[in-house]
């Protein structure tokens, strides 16, 4: 089993950053591959970003690249979502997941966090 908490969401005006986070517990987290999805009101959850175990490879949903850095650090057992030049329609509930296999589909996930509220006003 492993447990993901997320944190950093909350309230910003488009042009702005937010830094989100990722803490695991349980299992070796740095097994896993780590990615980031995220749901707006109405919508399907989608996929953000996603985060290799080792090695570090990343990819990013087209609509977030350039803009969003996927990061880890396994000491810390934390993976983080970097974001800048939030948009409106950036606005969502955003969730960590973790798999143990390389994926972009929410549904080759095993593990989610409870997720966190990102809010962009215009």
């Amino acid at each position: 089993q492993v447990q993901l908490v997320e944190s950093g969401g909350g309230l910003v005006q488009a042009g702005g950053s937010l830094t989100l986070s990722c803490a695991a517990s349980g299992r070796t987290a740095s097994n896993y591959v780590m990615g980031w999805f995220r749901q707006a009101p109405g919508k399907e959850r989608e996929f953000v970003a996603v985060i290799r175990s080792f090695g570090a490879r990343t990819y990013y949903a087209d609509s977030v690249k350039g803009r969003f850095t996927i990061s880890r650090d396994n000491s810390k057992n934390t993976v983080y979502l970097q974001m800048n030049s939030l948009k409106p329609e950036d606005t969502a509930i955003y969730s960590c997941a973790a798999s143990s296999r390389y994926g972009l589909a929410p549904r080759g996930y095993d593990y989610w966090g409870q997720g966190t509220q990102v809010t962009v006003s215009s």
